[in-house]
This record gives C-alpha cells, sequence and structure tokens, in this order.
C-alpha cells in the first residue's frame, strides 16, 4: 500500500511503541502486551528480525521472530499484529520475507489460531502457508480480548520461500463433489461427520472471538472439533491444501481409513 514505511525497528523507545501497539490490539493493557520492550530489544541486538509499519510516521504495525531450527534455514516469526483490513499485516509479511531470503533462509514458520476465519485465510491462501502440525493448548489458556480464556490451540504454519508469494489473482480450492464434511457448522455448532474420504472439509465458526465472550460453551465445542478432526489428521499425514470459501479447511488424504477416531455422522460436541 502506498505511504506506508516498512523498517527494521530500533532503540527503546521504538520497541516500546510496539509492545504498546500489541497490548491495544490484544487488549491486554501495557502490563500484560504480549511482547515486551525490553524483550524487542535483546531480539533485535541478537541480530532477529523485529520490524515495523509506519504510516504518516505512526506505528500500524509490527513483526517480531527469530531464528529457529532447522538451523539456518527458518525463522520463526512469534506475532505479528496491525490494523486491520488496510493490507498493512501482509507488507509486513512481505517485508519479513525478504528479510528472511536476504539472509539465505528457506522457510518461515509461525503458529496462528484455527479457528479464526481471517487468520486461516490470510495465511493459506493470500500468502501460501501451510499447516504442518496441530498444537493443543499451546500457551496454556489466556484471558486477553482474542482468546477469552479458552485454551490456546494453534496450527504450527511453514511459509517455502522458494515458491512465489500468492497474489490477489490466486484462486481459491474448489474442493472435489466427494468431499467428506469432517465438521459442519450446524447453525452455529459443529457437527461431526465422516473423515473417510480423500478430501476433507472442516467448517470455521463465523466469528469464534465474540462466541468466546458470549456463549463459551459453543466457542469450546468448536475448538475440540476441529482440535480432533484437523489435528487427528494431520498427525495421520494428512495435509491441509486450501482453504475453501473463506469458510472451510480442505484437508487431502493419501489413503483414506475407517480407523480415523473422527470418523463418524451426525455428532455433535457441546
Amino acid at each position: 500500500m502506498s505511504g506506508l514505511e516498512l523498517r527494521e525497528l530500533h532503540g527503546m523507545a521504538e520497541f516500546g511503541s510496539a509492545s504498546l501497539l500489541y497490548a491495544d490490539i490484544w487488549g491486554t493493557g501495557p502490563a500484560g502486551a504480549p511482547v515486551s520492550a525490553e524483550v524487542m530489544r535483546a531480539l533485535a541486538h541478537a541480530g532477529n528480525y523485529v520490524a515495523g509499519a509506519y504510516e504518516d510516521g505512526r506505528l500500524v504495525g509490527a513483526s517480531v521472530g527469530f531464528f529457529g531450527a532447522p538451523t539456518g534455514t527458518t525463522l520463526h516469526s512469534h506475532i505479528t499484529g496491525a490494523a486491520m483490513g488496510r493490507g498493512i499485516g501482509l507488507a509486513l509479511k512481505l517485508h519479513q520475507r525478504q528479510w528472511a531470503l536476504t539472509r539465505g533462509l528457506k522457510r518461515i514458520t509461525w503458529t496462528y489460531d484455527p479457528l479464526i476465519r481471517r487468520n486461516a485465510y490470510f495465511n493459506l491462501v493470500k500468502l501460501g502457508a501451510r499447516p504442518e502440525e496441530y498444537l493443543r493448548s499451546f500457551y496454556g489458556a489466556m484471558d486477553d480480548a482474542i482468546n477469552g480464556g479458552d485454551e490456546t490451540d494453534r496450527v504450527l504454519a511453514a511459509w517455502d520461500l522458494s515458491a512465489s508469494p500468492a497474489t490477489p489473482e490466486t484462486p481459491d480450492l474448489d474442493p472435489p463433489a466427494d468431499a467428506a464434511h469432517g465438521v459442519r457448522d450446524d447453525r452455529g455448532r459443529p457437527e461431526l461427520g465422516s473423515t473417510d474420504a480423500e478430501f476433507v472439509l472442516i467448517d470455521l465458526p463465523d466469528d469464534i472471538e465474540s462466541l468466546r465472550r458470549e456463549d463459551p460453551g459453543a466457542a469450546r465445542a468448536w475448538r475440540l472439533a476441529v482440535r480432533q478432526t484437523l489435528g487427528g489428521l494431520l498427525s495421520d499425514g494428512a495435509r491441509v491444501v486450501g482453504f475453501h470459501n473463506r469458510r472451510s479447511y480442505v484437508v487431502h488424504r493419501a489413503t483414506p481409513s475407517l480407523t480415523h477416531p473422527a470418523h463418524r455422522t451426525r455428532s455433535h460436541l457441546s
């Protein structure tokens, strides 16, 4: 986007501004910011990635990452936060990508909440990253405006830097007509279905963040349903190959099996 300045951050004043931005986005208050200025200072001094996006001199996005395993190949992006709906997050990720390529890295990894539809769409469709692992309650329960005290299940996503970045024209993946529906949205509640097919669809709720505030029971049911199906399929070696209609993971199974624990029909979690 025009008028946006992307650069690495330096000095405690800039790190402090980034920490306050994170606190505002996550709704924690300054003392509970997801990353402190002191930690950013240490990471930047050690040569890791700490960058910000400025618009008219005002910090509107920030990203923090550190080198990960395998050594010399990977940057792990710990946190990226930005004002929504203006392309700032995408600009930061592309800046991060170029930073990593300049240092000879081959991939960037990060974790994200698998229940937030906009994050799944951004990661899989706009960036072209792919989930590699389902991580149960990765950070424990977190009581902020986004997690709402729920367990923090996460997906580890990997972005292959040797591939061309996705473009606005990258088509959404249309699953085959015989795809199974492992989790279906049934009037706001998750309905478990069969996963015994080569392709499996896993729906996500319309707005998990609102559910966590207004109907924690429904939010928990969604987490357990997606944990059971997506987590189980990934652990069995299946691959997420797309995100359909901004709503559903598309999972490819090389060898469908009737023995998978998520194989069932018309069952609700509550």
